[in-house]
């Protein structure tokens, strides 16, 4: 009932130490409270907070235009939602070193796990998208070393992500990543890599954990879980998916509104009421209160 049980500070450690296993974990990414919920659900380990998703939940494009206020908010609102870790894209940091400090404490405070700090200019681009540009090597470890000196909790994951890849190769993007590492990074995110033999590159050359991102419609080749298992991956996340998934159900269900004037053909895709009372634990709710009122719901 309500919002997890397990606490910040449990669900951190518990995630460094299954990523110290190095199992490979699956981070789908929510759009909202609820889809959170789902995917703990269906077994997944943990849930993925997309700058990108926040921004579209906006209906504004991922270019830096979100505040911190803006994602710790929403973060905290996801993640106190399950026992699973959640980390979330934190961008450039929202502004300077000092600002990079503020944010990391921001959302520890919001319940998160862990977070990325990312070494492109601002205004920022979809690491998906052509005409990135990055930050100097020593911009970038200034933002690292800034997040890793802020934290408190040791356990709060500090991942570099770099975009150095599109830019400038992929030999850039390894000696980018190290350096980062160097400066404080406990997991690199690197942005955009086109090939399982690029993702084996940099778990070659790298002492810490990898997080891949499997985002549609980008750069790189949709990779299953097992061959980026195979190729040295920890991490993999799917940031933008439910939300595409969502979106193109509803653009269809209006579709169909308009063309039908009713939805009783879409019934079938429909989430029912069962499965989302289920979801939220009404039960719970009225256990706790016999004040609320009560229900029966049949599958029927």
């Amino acid at each position: 009932m309500l919002y997890s049980h397990v606490t910040p500070a449990e669900k951190r450690r518990l995630f460094r130490e299954r990523l110290a296993s190095g199992e490979l974990l699956r981070f789908p990414g929510a759009f909202n409270p609820l889809s959170a919920r789902l995917i703990e659900q269906k077994g997944f380990d943990g849930v993925y907070i997309s700058g990108a998703v926040l921004s579209a939940d906006l209906g504004v494009p991922d270019i830096g235009l979100t505040t911190l206020t803006e994602v710790a908010g929403r973060a905290k609102q996801i993640a106190r939602m399950t026992d699973i870790p959640a980390i979330v894209d934190a961008d450039t940091g929202f502004g300077e070193p000092m600002n990079v400090a503020r944010t990391i404490q921001e959302l520890e405070d919001a319940g998160l796990a862990g977070t990325h700090i990312e070494d492109q200019i601002n205004p920022k681009r979809c690491g998906h998208l052509d005409g990135k540009s990055v930050v100097d090597e020593r911009t970038a470890i200034r933002r690292i070393r800034a997040a890793a000196d802020a934290r408190r909790d040791p356990n709060f994951l500090i991942m570099a992500r770099t975009d150095i890849r599109a830019v400038d190769g992929l030999d850039a993007a390894v000696d980018r990543a190290k350096a980062l590492v160097d400066a404080g990074a406990d997991a690199v995110f690197p942005e955009a890599m086109r090939t399982l033999a690029e993702f084996e590159a940099m778990a070659e050359a790298l002492d810490v954990p990898i997080l891949a991102n499997m985002t549609e419609f980008g750069k790189s080749d949709l990779f299953s879980v097992d061959q980026l298992r195979d190729a040295g991956v920890n991490m993999v996340i799917w940031p933008v998916s439910l939300l595409r998934i969502a979106m193109g159900a509803a653009g269809r269900a209006l579709d169909t509104l308009n063309e039908e004037g009713h939805l009783t053909s879409k019934l079938g895709e429909m989430q029912h009421r069962a499965d989302l009372y289920d979801l939220i634990d009404y039960e719970s709710y009225t256990k706790f209160d016999s004040g609320v009122a009560g229900f029966t719901v049949t599958k029927e």
